[in-house]
């Protein structure tokens, strides 16, 4: 992985606990779409976060979930902060991660989503946008309730525009004007297919809904060797 340094443009909240970050590197580097880097705090303090823009963009864009509740990844937003004010610069670690866009597959695809997952995902449909592929893509996002799903304008942007892009957006806590699914997401996806055979699947999230996501898909004919998720790296 390479160093680089890089100024922040931006530190907005999306909602109460889900911060966007804009970076703007010193030096361009290339990376794939699904991959992720790591912010540097310290010396053997390297925090990795999904890059939730796409290759070849001038920007880098991270979704960190940050609650109050978990001080590892606020602690990060907070450094971002105080870098912002004082015109400071911070370093990544880039790329890393192994769960990356197999574009070249024409298989169809399933990407999954939980939470700040998102970010995994983003990245993976804007190149596969920006390369022109119209491989049919059906997009589960799952969230708690309605406010969480922090970027749900653009996921319905792109079933709307896209007609291979299929979004499917599941809560656990619906309202009366909620226009999608009310499920748990593993639920829901177990409800919808009969065999997950011949997919390429992509999948992010927190690693303990990856890791059950994962033992779902085995009882309804996953091909692991097209299931990509950095979380498996780290769960066995």
């Amino acid at each position: 992985m390479n160093t680089i340094r890089c100024q922040i443009e931006k530190v907005t909240p999306f909602n109460d606990a889900v911060y966007q970050i804009i970076l703007k590197p010193e030096t361009a580097f290339q990376f794939k779409a699904g991959q992720y880097l790591c912010v540097v705090m310290g010396e053997k303090d390297k925090r990795p976060f999904s890059i939730a823009s796409a290759p070849d963009s001038e920007h880098i864009e991270l979704h960190i979930g940050a609650a109050v509740s978990e001080s590892y990844p606020m602690q990060v937003v907070e450094r971002m902060k105080e870098c912002l004010q004082n015109g400071a610069y911070i370093d990544i670690e880039v790329p890393g991660g192994e769960a990356h866009l197999r574009h070249e597959s024409e298989r169809p695809r399933l990407m999954i989503a939980g939470g700040t997952g998102f970010s995994y995902i983003k990245s993976i449909i804007e190149h596969q946008i920006a390369l022109d592929q119209k491989i049919p893509t059906t997009l589960y996002w799952g969230c708690r309730n309605a406010d969480a799903m922090y970027y749900e304008e653009i996921a319905r942007q792109w079933h709307d525009v896209h007609p291979w892009m299929h979004f499917v957006p599941v809560i656990e806590q619906a309202g009366d004007d909620w226009k999608g699914k009310e499920a748990n997401l593993l639920d829901q996806i177990r409800a919808d297919f009969v065999s997950l055979n011949g997919y390429d699947i992509y999948i992010a999230g927190r690693f303990d809904m990856v890791g059950a996501a994962r033992e779902v898909f085995r009882s309804i004919g996953v091909e692991e060797d097209h299931l990509y998720g950095d979380a498996f790296a780290f769960i066995k």
